[in-house]
């Protein structure tokens, strides 16, 4: 599926990626991630996307959206919109498709393998385009949960399927943080392990 010369990017819907860890029973150690995916070629970008709330006194995305900053990552947010349900309930609703789009259509001419995290059938169009163009693409999702994390359509598209669950070995780590209780990994992020 990897070729050592080939030029690849990692294109990581954050929230799309992070509940199909969690269906499986594991956190992502995205240092290992990029490692990973280092070693199977030449890592141009590891892009990260994600919805934060703005003026939210803990967000537990920040601190990983901060960590990842600083480590390599491309992090591209955008603050997520806040209404009130039916029942009267605070709710936020936030998409980052049509941005992760836009970059993964300006890279395609500069790599020839993109890796996708994401299982969210929308990107089967553009998976479609950026085949058009001569790039290979991998997605990495789960069907190892019920229901299957990745849309069979995106699933079809795709020229290689990645199994998450194959990659706990490599990129993952054992669910160590839990908001409520900070002291149950001695106060690390849950993206990091003892070792970052």
């Amino acid at each position: 599926m990897f070729y050592q010369h080939e030029r690849l990017a990692l294109f990581i819907d954050g929230s799309n990626l992070y509940s199909a860890a969690r269906s499986l029973g594991f956190d992502i150690d995205f240092k290992k991630l990029k490692d990973e995916f280092a070693s199977r070629g030449t890592l141009v970008r590891a892009h990260y996307y994600t919805v934060l709330i703005e003026n939210d006194d803990y967000s537990p995305v920040r601190p990983l959206v901060d960590w990842l900053n600083y480590n390599g990552y491309t992090i591209v947010s955008k603050p997520a919109k806040e209404f009130v349900d039916a029942s009267g309930r605070r709710r936020f609703k936030g998409k980052i498709e049509v941005e992760l789009c836009i970059d993964a259509l300006e890279i395609a001419k500069y790599v020839q393998h993109i890796v996708l995290f994401s299982g969210d059938g929308d990107f089967k169009p553009l998976v479609a385009a950026l085949q058009r163009t001569g790039v290979r693409v991998s997605v990495v999702s789960t069907v190892r949960c019920s229901p299957p994390m990745i849309a069979d359509d995106l699933r079809r598209q795709a020229d290689d399927f990645i199994e998450l669950a194959d990659l706990e070995d490599k990129v993952g780590r054992p669910p160590r943080f839990d908001r409520d209780d900070h002291q149950s990994d001695g106060g690390l992020p849950p993206f990091m392990s003892a070792e970052s």
